[in-house]
C-alpha cells in the first residue's frame, strides 16, 4: 500500500478512562501480548503466543488476540505478513471487529504488539481503534482490576475499505533511499542500528541512510506509557521526522515500527508508513544493501 494516507484520530486512551469506559456496551477490549526470545546464535526472535498469561490476569472485558495466528497470512515466507482485504475482513468479524463497535488494544509488553494491530486497523479503514497507554503494566501498577475468565466477542461485520500509505514493500523503501522526500527511521536498539551487538535478522546493520529512535527508547519506564508529547517532539523533531517529508519506519519484523508509528501519530504526523516485513526479508536479501558502524 503506498502513497497518501488519511487524517488519523487520537490513538490513545488513558487507564482512568477505560476504568471509567468498560461498562460500555459497545466496547471491545483486546489483549494483544505476544512474546520474543533471542534465539540462541542472535539469528532471528522465536515467538510466542501471550495467550497463556492472558489467561492469568487481563482487563475485565478482554478478549485475544494472537497476532501470529489470527491475523497473519500464515502461507508468507514472513511473519506477521498481512491478510488480504477479504481474509482480514473475515478475521476481524470472528474476533468481533465490527464496523460500528469502539476498539481498545492493549499488551502486556511496551505496547509494540497493540500498535501493530491498531496500525493494521488503520490500513483496512478502520479509525475507532486507539491502544491503551502504558497498556497492561500501567494497568497492574494503578491497582486496577483484572479477570482470568476467557472473554469471546460477538462476532461481528468488518468492511475492510484499503487505505494506500500505511505500509511500505521492499521496492518502495529502495526507492526512497536517498530521496529528499523521505526519511527512514530504524525502531531498533542503536546497537542493532550499528550493527555491533543484538539480534541480527540476517545480516547486520541497517537500511542505508536511515536514523534511529529504538522504540523502547520512547516509552517511560516507569510508568510504561509514552513519553510526553514535548519529549517525543523534540526527539522525532530532532532526527527531521516531523517535516513535511514522508517516514518509513522499520525493524525487525514490523513490529516495532509500529510503535513508532503510533508515537508520531501521537505527534499529529501523517505520511508514516511501515515497512511490513523489515529487515526479516531485507537483510536476507543480498542484492539489498545495508550499512553498519
Amino acid at each position: 500500500m503506498a502513497s497518501a494516507s488519511a487524517k488519523l484520530p487520537r490513538p490513545l486512551i488513558d487507564t482512568a478512562t477505560l476504568a471509567d469506559r468498560l461498562a460500555d456496551p459497545n466496547l471491545r477490549i483486546f489483549d494483544c501480548t505476544m512474546h520474543l526470545a533471542p534465539l540462541p546464535d542472535n539469528s532471528g526472535q522465536q515467538v510466542t503466543s501471550g495467550e497463556a498469561d492472558y489467561g492469568k490476569g487481563h482487563i475485565p472485558g478482554a478478549a485475544f488476540i494472537d497476532l501470529a495466528r489470527d491475523l497473519s497470512d500464515t502461507a508468507s515466507p514472513f511473519r506477521f505478513s498481512a491478510l488480504g482485504p477479504e481474509a482480514f475482513a473475515d478475521a476481524a468479524g470472528r474476533l468481533g471487529i465490527g464496523d460500528g463497535a469502539q476498539i481498545v488494544l492493549y499488551d502486556a509488553g511496551y505496547n509494540a504488539w497493540a500498535a501493530r494491530v491498531w496500525w493494521m486497523l488503520k490500513a483496512y479503514g478502520f479509525d475507532n481503534a486507539t491502544v491503551l497507554d502504558g497498556g497492561l503494566i500501567k494497568w497492574r501498577k494503578e491497582g486496577r482490576p483484572l479477570e482470568t475468565k476467557p472473554v469471546t466477542h460477538p462476532l461481528a461485520k468488518f468492511t475492510a475499505r484499503p487505505r494506500a500509505g500505511f505500509f511500505a514493500d521492499k521496492g518502495r523503501v529502495a526507492g526512497a533511499i536517498g530521496a529528499p522526500d523521505v526519511r527512514i527511521v530504524n525502531a531498533l536498539s542503536p546497537e542493532q542500528h550499528a550493527g555491533k551487538s543484538g539480534v541480527h535478522y540476517g545480516r547486520a546493520g541497517r537500511i542505508p541512510g536511515s536514523c534511529n529512535v529504538a522504540s523502547r527508547g520512547i516509552v517511560d519506564p516507569e510508568t510504561n506509557a509514552l513519553l510526553p508529547l514535548p519529549e517525543l517532539r523534540r526527539r522525532f523533531g530532532d532526527l527531521g521526522l516531523l517535516g513535511g517529508e514522508r517516514v518509513i519506519a522499520y525493524c525487525g519484523g514490523g513490529i516495532a515500527a509500529s510503535l513508532t508509528a503510533l508515537a508520531l501519530a501521537a505527534l499529529g504526523k501523517e505520511g508514516v508508513e511501515v515497512y511490513i516485513h523489515s529487515l526479516q526479508e531485507w537483510a536476507n536479501d543480498p542484492s539489498l544493501p545495508m550499512e553498519v558502524g
